[in-house]
């Protein structure tokens, strides 16, 4: 197979993968080619407008400057934003599967059901509503009193502590921008992000059990299992509608 064919046949398997995402998009969806497509700009504006960026723009901003004002540099300050950045495609993975994706459970005369859940089926039932697209901002109630928490005990001196926080608070950064644009009308140029659109998209709108990275074209998918050919897999009736039971 000469070079320019498998270039064609991987142009028509990509064709077929964005086909069979397309088939599962609301009625909206349908009108997507009449829509006028968005600028970064544009996209830029909501994601301005959205308190969590501000929230997570504020916790890299104090964290930073509080790093620069003790100073105590180590090489713990290289070594702990390459690990954690390495670790976060899986660390990405294991939140949207166990946290967001969590299935509500009764235990007595409790529900266990967290917002993040409550909120991410609301993401799928209505991909398109951007404020559902962010991480809520209650979230941050406890989420930024655990991380500092984690910074300053688990990695036993301030400087790396920090340098954690502030690796965080740019790996925020990048996940709710990156979750926001391919949730828009903006058409990537990058084959990356172009790849990255695509998973997702499949993710939402062909089967909900597949494609959880959100960053990544598929990092962590790839190596647990859940980046399957979209042909081998169906259509689920429940990606729109999280947990529900199946109607035969």
């Amino acid at each position: 197979m000469n070079l320019s064919h498998a270039l064609r046949a991987r142009h028509r398997r990509y064709t077929e993968i964005d086909r069979l995402a397309q088939g599962r998009l609301a009625a909206d969806e349908a009108t997507a080619a009449r829509r006028t497509r968005e600028s970064l700009a544009d996209v830029f504006a909501s994601f301005r407008r959205a308190p969590s960026p501000w929230v997570i723009a504020a916790l890299l901003v104090s964290a930073a400057t509080a790093r620069i004002l003790v100073g105590d540099w180590q090489l713990a300050d290289a070594l702990v934003p390459i690990l954690v950045v390495a670790t976060f495609p899986f660390t990405e993975w294991v939140i949207h599967v166990c946290v967001l994706h969590w299935r509500p459970r009764t235990l007595g005369r409790w529900r266990i059901d967290s917002l993040l859940a409550r909120k991410h089926r609301e993401h799928h039932a209505d991909p398109r509503i951007r404020e559902l697209v962010f991480i809520p901002w209650q979230t941050f109630l406890w989420l930024l009193p655990a991380l500092a928490t984690i910074a300053l005990l688990a990695l036993g001196r301030p400087g790396p502590g920090l340098t954690f926080l502030i690796t965080v608070g740019v790996l925020g950064l990048v996940y709710e921008w990156t979750h926001l644009l391919v949730h828009t009308d903006y058409q990537p140029h990058s084959a990356i992000l172009r790849a990255v659109r695509r998973n997702h998209r499949l993710h939402h709108f062909k089967n909900e059990h597949y494609w959880f990275a959100v960053t990544t074209a598929g990092t962590a998918d790839r190596i647990l299992g859940t980046y399957p050919d979209p042909a081998s897999v169906p259509n689920s009736p429940t990606a729109k509608a999280l947990h529900r039971p199946r109607v035969a």
